[in-house]
């Protein structure tokens, strides 16, 4: 029998791990705490890509964000917006929102971001959608326990949005000091040498390319912490799924309040 394509083995194993679900060992009353805010906070996280009329297929899938302040405006990463639209193409941002497996489409536009502190806001079309409360990041410590929702794998598998759980293993600089000066980036050496960089989060949980931009949220209240960012794998895509690191990083969300108040003064 001939192999599946090695990208197609990835993937499937990707799926079937995210599928089986990982063990949260949270205690029974916790876990019914998890699964109500889980219904609470997943009407509130969308999926953040582009959409060209002749490309196939049409959505280009790029990470996850969550709606917040008026209904209308989705945090997430800047790194999931593209550098540039294929104007000959039609290609317009997008986020997809609604009910998992038949999602809606609607246009996007960015209106405040950091490229320093990876954080973008968008305005969606539409009707508000329900928002999600951005609590104080000073308020965990190292052995919080977490959850995050969002889209590990895209499209893979479909609208289907995920949640993992996680404790807060530490606070550890933005800029994470490197074990040789090659692997530190122009960037990093930059604002390492002007400034005291900001501490992020990190979480023992594993997450993948399409989590970027999920709520980080408390278990119990819904409040979001925190905007996903990025997992550290050694070696490539297949590796984070045969073994993965299990170290997640995330963004506090008071680093995102200077843009929202930005979106604030906007759209009032």
């Amino acid at each position: 029998m001939t192999r599946p394509p090695r990208l197609h083995r990835w993937l499937l194993a990707l799926a079937g791990a995210l599928l089986l679900g990982p063990a949260t060992g949270l205690p029974a009353h916790a876990s019914e705490e998890l699964a109500d805010t889980i219904e609470r906070i997943t009407p509130s996280v969308v999926g953040v890509g582009t959409h060209s009329p002749t490309r196939s297929p049409r959505v280009d899938f790029r990470g996850t964000g969550f709606v917040i302040a008026d209904g209308r405006a989705v945090l997430t990463n800047h790194h999931v917006l593209p550098e540039a639209l294929d104007e000959e193409r039609r290609e317009r941002l997008i986020v997809l929102v609604g009910e998992a497996g038949s999602p809606e489409v609607r246009a996007a536009e960015p209106v405040a971001r950091s490229r320093t502190h990876d954080l973008a806001i968008l305005r969606i079309d539409g009707d508000p959608l329900p928002a999600l409360s951005l609590g104080n990041p000073d308020d965990l410590r190292p052995g919080n326990q977490v959850a995050y929702t969002g889209f590990p794998i895209g499209m893979v598998i479909g609208f289907y949005p995920v949640t993992h759980t996680a404790i807060i293993s530490a606070r550890t600089p933005l800029a994470l000091p490197a074990q040789r000066d090659d692997q530190l980036d122009p960037g990093q050496v930059a604002r390492l040498r002007r400034e005291q960089p900001p501490m992020v989060f990190q979480l023992d949980g594993t997450a993948y390319p399409g989590n970027s931009g999920s709520p980080v949220y408390e278990i119990g209240s819904g409040q979001v912490y925190a905007v996903l960012n990025r997992v550290f794998v050694q070696g490539g895509r297949e590796a984070a799924v045969r073994e993965p690191s299990g170290i997640s990083y995330a963004i506090p969300t008071d680093l995102a309040k200077p843009l929202v108040e930005e979106y604030e003064r906007k759209f009032r």
